[in-house]
């Protein structure tokens, strides 16, 4: 048996978590490299950038299927090989076709990497601490990843750059020893048995589902709206980046509540809280505004993601749901531009950010169900 709550765990854990979407959480960055320094075109960048995505999201659904029939830690290898191959293939070239077969390569080597660490993370005691210590260290590689990328791009070049995402890719191979081989070599006395509704754990998923693509709503277009604001350029890149840095506080004030407030209030504070941070950003908007809005709207995502993870965590002893949950973000994050690209042309930003809204407030009430059936196991529990 794995002790998966041991300090090399939860570390390895955490490292092969920041690992697979070393790339992903840097896109704004990469994609910039690919335009200015490359010579594509923003769409031929943003099609790169996608086919990127669309491996990842890929792997997560299939590991949604079949995780439970693989061992975990020679995928775990395969996945940080993989990806680091790709970003070393990927040095130098500047053929749109074959690049965009190298992403998406790359992106099925991170999908697996994403998947499984949330799952592991799912199964160790303190699921929402836990989580809350992943989600903070891939928004702290994510800000300072994102500030330092156009130094890094004079300093070492587009090649340069690949180079340490390959180098980073082929670091995880050195924390795969450290992690179960299947959920069977898992001890998971801390969990209690339960046999929940598959109404519940559906409704559950479509409120992953909703909320992420309330999010891939709004995050798509928000540099857009700030300049629509009338903000200069970096003015709007500010705010973002000061956002990441909220975002990294958000996940982190989960480190720190873990259950003591529940579940419950948290969530529905950070949903709904996200709502009212949305609607700022309708009608007139002005650059105080922006900032505010766009800082809170990160903190309080960051804060929800630990702890929607943490319920899918709890619904089975194996992790499937996790998996299941990862696959439901993934394409939330899919959607969300492109149906804000459909709302665009009949109602601008404002309709965007009416119906970020509306789902937003249906996520609120499909997280009920679980969170009740949860509680009440949990009383149960406690008294036997």
């Amino acid at each position: 048996m794995t002790d998966i709550n041991s300090r090399r765990s939860i570390i390895s854990i955490v490292y092969l978590a920041v690992v697979g979407p070393c790339v992903f959480i840097l896109q704004p960055g990469y994609v910039q490299g690919l335009v200015e320094y490359l010579g594509f075109t923003e769409q031929e960048a943003g099609l790169i950038a996608s086919y990127e995505i669309f491996g990842v999201a890929g792997t997560c659904f299939l590991l949604s299927l079949v995780a439970q029939r693989i061992p975990w830690r020679p995928f775990l290898y395969f996945c940080c090989a993989i990806s680091a191959v790709g970003n070393f293939a990927s040095l130098g070239q500047t053929d749109f076709g074959t690049l965009g077969l190298l992403r998406f390569i790359t992106g099925i080597g991170s999908g697996g990497l994403i998947s499984l660490t949330f799952m592991m993370m799912g199964l160790t005691e303190r699921a929402d601490r836990n989580f809350g210590y992943l989600v903070t260290w891939v928004l702290i590689w994510g800000a300072f990843g994102l500030w330092l990328m156009p130094q890094g791009y004079q300093l070492i070049g587009m090649n340069g750059i690949l180079a340490v995402f390959g180098i980073f890719c082929a670091s995880g191979l050195l924390f795969v020893p450290a992690l179960p081989n299947s959920s069977e070599a898992v001890a998971l006395d801390h969990l209690p048995e339960a046999n929940y509704h598959g109404g519940i754990k559906l409704i559950a998923l479509a409120a992953m589902l909703v909320y992420n693509t309330a999010i891939g709503l709004v995050w798509a277009y928000l540099f857009l709206i700030g300049i629509e604001a009338g903000m200069g350029e970096q003015s709007v890149a500010n705010a973002l980046t000061i956002s990441q840095f909220l975002g990294i506080a958000g996940a982190f004030s989960v480190v720190v509540l873990e259950m003591r407030l529940g579940r419950l209030k948290p969530l529905q504070v950070g949903i709904l809280g996200g709502a009212v941070s949305v609607f700022m950003l309708i009608g007139e908007v002005g650059a105080l505004g922006f900032w505010v809005a766009v800082c809170v709207f990160n903190y309080l995502w960051n804060l929800c993601v630990p702890y929607l993870m943490a319920i899918l965590s709890d619904f089975d002893l194996r992790g499937r749901m996790t998996t299941h949950g990862v696959s439901m973000q993934m394409l939330g994050f899919a959607l969300g531009p492109y149906i804000a690209a459909q709302l665009l042309e009949s109602g601008g930003y404002d309709l965007v950010n009416g119906a970020a809204i509306a789902m937003f407030l249906l996520a609120s009430i499909l997280v009920l169900p679980g969170l009740i059936a949860q509680h009440r196991l949990r009383q149960t529990h406690s008294v036997t």
